[in-house]
């Protein structure tokens, strides 16, 4: 079975059983889900949470409790711009209703478009919180199949801001806790926590995190449309190797 298929079995099992929530339609994202904000409270309950100061976590619709809780409990929040095409957004000290939504972060939030705004304004992540569409016991998580969460990380690690051994969590339905083997690729970012609704799992990661970006697995159209990852490129000495002009493409 390949990674389109456990989506798609998540997505439908959502909407067959009801608990899926707008943004609608649910394929093709990650996807909302009824008793969002009972993951998010459980996950705040956690050591890896009460002690993290700074939180990354992912744009998405169910991630909003999240975003909201670590806003009110006066951590520093790193968000990524969709499609990281404006680099990340840091928040803190706002007003956490309504800087925890996409567009409230872009108006309450400082946009860090380049890796010196970056590495000026954090100096380390604490705590990851990504969005799944489906997740299992030994770590395996797929996303929405557009691979963001991956190159987030892969951005973030190159830079030091994290490192491998980082915690990462996710919250999702219980319904997105397959008990089956999860299609990956080398530069898929396992997790280590899952929080939902009901519970929290810990897992025992079977795989090593990528130790930064896999240039050679990268298209160009993203290398094209992601300007943090054009000067990351060129920074890191590829550009000598490669070019990106259309005559040989990564």
């Amino acid at each position: 079975m390949n990674k389109e298929y456990y989506r798609r079995l998540v997505w439908n099992r959502l909407e067959s059983e009801d608990v899926a929530l707008p943004p609608y339609p649910v394929h093709g994202r990650i996807p909302n889900f009824l008793n969002a904000e009972k993951a998010a409270s459980l996950l705040a309950t956690l050591d890896e949470w009460k002690n993290a100061k700074v939180i990354k976590v992912n744009p998405d619709s169910p991630q909003r409790w999240v975003r909201m809780n670590a806003l009110r409990e006066g951590k520093v929040l790193i968000m990524p711009t969709p499609r990281i095409r404006d680099g990340f957004l840091a928040l803190e000290g706002v007003d956490a209703v309504k800087a925890s939504t996409i567009k409230g972060a872009f108006i309450h939030g400082r946009r860090l478009r380049s890796i010196d705004e970056l590495l000026t304004n954090i100096k380390r992540i604490d705590l990851i919180v990504e969005g799944s569409t489906a997740v299992n016991p030994w770590g395996e998580r797929l996303g929405k199949g557009e691979g963001y969460g991956e190159l987030e990380f892969a951005i973030l690690k190159e830079l030091g801001i994290v490192d491998a051994a980082i915690p990462i969590a996710t919250t999702v339905h219980d319904l997105q806790v397959l008990n089956d083997r999860l299609p990956q690729d080398p530069y898929d970012v396992q997790i280590d926590i899952i929080a939902t609704p009901t519970r929290v799992i810990r897992v025992d990661r079977i795989r090593d995190r990528p130790s930064g970006i896999i240039w050679d697995m990268l298209s160009r159209e993203k290398l094209m449309s992601i300007p943090l990852l054009q000067e990351l490129f060129y920074r890191s000495g590829m550009a000598y190797n490669k070019n990106i002009d259309g005559r040989n493409h990564l």
